[in-house]
């Protein structure tokens, strides 16, 4: 559990970083705290512009400080997100960071296992794999098994693949953001 300290913590460093990678500046160096701020662990960053989607990227694997993870998503959600055109300069004003950190997946033996609002989900089916943040299947009003279609459909395998040998997988997510 993430305290406020820590999540001014992480969104001051996301900004940098942003901002930098925007600007073509020098990233500023990363001070890896301790405690939680310490801890390997995946995170995504998101960012949203006048409220719309405008980037997201993510790290499910659990190998890096918090902090590292952070700082590397939101640099290069800013140019490397392929759905986006590159973040400008004349934009950041009007770009809210959203961070997501993420508790480890585990597998989920049937729909009953994914509460909705509560857990991610990750679909896996041999080198396919999809992800869908907690926040996507609560704003988009969908059931356990819309959720689960999307999160197929994510991966690029047909929406019944679930029932058919693909994997399915959940997480929780610490979800905050800046407001602006």
């Amino acid at each position: 559990m993430l305290t406020q300290d820590d999540q001014a913590t992480l969104l001051q460093i996301a900004r940098q970083a942003l901002d930098a990678r925007v600007h073509r500046a020098p990233a500023m160096p990363v001070v890896h705290g301790d405690g939680v701020l310490a801890t390997a662990c995946g995170a995504f960053v998101s960012i949203h512009c006048r409220g719309a989607l405008r980037g997201c990227l993510g790290r499910i694997t659990a190998d890096v400080p918090l902090t590292d993870v952070v700082s590397h998503l939101a640099a290069v959600v800013a140019d490397s997100d392929p759905r986006f055109e590159p973040v400008r300069a004349d934009e950041l004003d009007e770009i809210a960071i959203e961070i997501s950190v993420l508790t480890p997946e585990r597998e989920a033996r049937s729909l009953d296992d994914i509460e909705v609002g509560r857990h991610g989900l990750i679909v896996e089916h041999g080198h396919r794999r999809g992800l869908l943040l907690p926040q996507v299947a609560t704003e988009h009003r969908w059931n356990a098994q819309e959720f689960v279609e999307h999160t197929c459909l994510k991966a690029g395998l047909p929406t019944d693949a679930w029932r058919h040998g693909a994997r399915l997988f959940v997480f929780e997510a610490e979800v905050f953001g800046e407001v602006i």
